[in-house]
């Protein structure tokens, strides 16, 4: 209870509750807007924290780093946009759900969702936080390559009747991380002597480009066939308590894995909401729903991904090792400050850790009372002209794509991968499966190198890994199933999926 005081007394000033407050404004509004995301919201704050007090300037971050996550789902559930890579999976029954009418009720899944992932993890954050830490750092190269590559058989469940054409997908994704400067041996590659291209590609220009610049290509050329926000019913609506209490089992299993993944440093969200999604295309009672509008793939992304801030906190506050970019920013914030995270923060000062949980809790409140009240201003935004919507999100897409690296290369990169967009959607191929290809290669190719390195070239270590052999394990008893399903399939019904 002295504790609980000691760090109830760094909310005595009312620049804490101011400082949250706008974090957390800004941190949706950041996630809203194509291409900004969680680093950059708060690469922006960070000027304004230098002039801040400690305990502001870490409740600012704080705010910004849990709500930034969830604003990425508006703009998926809306205009089949994330607005944040953690959000690519929330598109796929978000934007359905909007189409069919529904677009309050999926926010309010997604906003509900979001918030019990997110004190889901904080719980765990404060229960087990030392104990989690020291157990991330068992997870070496080989056990992260192989939660990774468990990740990418998703692209199989993600194409379900198109199998070869999502796996093609997910096989054109990772190609696309490997064009550029190696970082290892400092050769270029796939550059086919063209300087633009040493520069390699990265993932929000073609994330940008893939749904939003492919959509606004998509209505114009369909001349505003898609519904308006009228037709969509945006609002904010929560789900009746009874269809809660029937999905608590995929809400508890994508909280876990979201937690349990974001502790591992490095591994980052779009590998949680990808598994907790496969997790949902396999155990769901709903899952031959999934991908139609299915309020269960939109809570498990949802949950899943906010569910690693909190895990993400684990290594970042007890051992000070970064469980993702934007924990690696919050740690620099931190370290100016004069908070040293690791031993020194959860042993000889206990209080600024409790009052990193209470910001976080708050957060989490904030978040939700955002959800709630922003959702009629987006209504408005909805029922602009159709022309001028499209234009605006054109221009924010550009300027998202562009503001990453601030390089021209990315314009071009993503108005490709828009029209490479449209005649996907013409094809009825997949375009989830080149996001994840994309999002989780660097990572894979990392993570391989960093084993191969390790063990002066033989792959052999990475299956006498205790804890990556179960995990490969899993994953080839998935693809086995997965083809075996297939090919059980009636012609017919390939046919007609096809």
């Amino acid at each position: 209870m002295e504790l609980f005081f000691s760090a109830l007394g760094l909310f005595n000033s009312p620049t804490v509750f101011a400082a949250l407050l706008i974090g957390g404004i800004w941190g949706t509004i950041a996630g809203v807007l194509p291409g900004m995301g969680t680093v950059a919201a708060l690469i922006i704050a960070l000027p304004f924290t230098f002039a801040m007090p400690t305990e502001s300037a870490m409740a600012l971050f704080m705010a910004i780093y849990v709500t930034s996550v969830y604003g990425g789902s508006i703009s998926a559930i809306l205009i089949n946009t994330p607005g944040t890579p953690q959000s690519a999976a929330t598109v796929l029954d978000g934007y359905p759900m909007a189409q069919a009418g529904k677009a309050d009720l999926a926010i309010g899944w997604a906003t509900l969702a979001s918030f019990i992932g997110g004190i889901f993890s904080l719980v765990i954050l404060i229960v087990a936080a030392p104990a989690l830490a020291r157990v991330s750092v068992a997870f070496g190269p080989s056990a992260i390559f192989a939660i990774v590559l468990f990740a990418l058989t998703c692209i199989a469940w993600l194409s379900s009747g198109s199998m070869a054409k999502g796996l093609l997908g997910g096989v054109l994704g990772l190609f696309l991380t490997t064009v550029g400067q190696d970082n290892y041996t400092g050769m270029t590659r796939f550059s086919f002597g063209s300087d633009i291209m040493r520069g390699g590609f990265t993932l929000i220009p073609i994330l940008i480009g893939l749904f939003a610049l492919s959509e606004v290509y998509h209505r114009a050329l369909l001349q505003g066939a898609h519904r308006t926000g009228a037709d969509m019913n945006v609002g904010f609506r929560l789900p009746p308590l009874s269809d809660v209490i029937a999905r608590w089992k995929e809400l508890l299993r994508a909280c876990s894995i979201g937690t349990f993944i974001g502790i591992l440093p490095g591994t980052g969200a779009m590998a949680a909401t990808f598994v907790s999604y496969t997790a949902a295309k396999r155990f769901s009672p709903n899952r031959d729903k999934l991908g139609t509008g299915e309020p269960d793939g939109l809570i498990v992304s949802e949950a899943s991904n906010n569910a690693v801030t909190g895990g993400a906190l684990i290594p970042t506050m007890a051992l000070g090792i970064p469980g993702d970019g934007g924990t690696l920013v919050l740690l620099g914030v931190l370290t100016i400050k004069g908070i040293v995270p690791g031993f020194d923060l959860v042993n000889n000062n206990p209080h600024i850790l409790t009052a990193a949980f209470m910001m976080v809790l708050l957060a989490n409140i904030i978040m939700f009372g955002t959800g709630m009240l922003s959702a009629r201003l987006f209504e408005r935004l909805l029922r602009v002209p159709e022309p001028i919507l499209m234009g605006l999100i054109l221009l924010f897409s550009l300027v998202g794509a562009f503001v990453v690296r601030g390089n021209p290369v990315d314009l071009i990169v993503c108005v490709v991968a828009g029209a490479v967009g449209v005649l996907l959607r013409l094809a009825k191929y997949p375009i989830a499966p080149i996001v994840i290809g994309v999002a989780l290669g660097f990572i894979f190719e990392e993570k391989l190198r960093q084993g191969l390195i390790a063990s002066k070239g033989s792959l052999w270590t990475f299956f006498t890994d205790p804890i990556a052999l179960p995990i490969f394990a899993l994953t080839a008893v998935i693809i086995a199933a997965t083809v075996v399903s297939n090919l059980r399939q009636p012609p017919q019904t390939k046919a007609l999926e096809e």
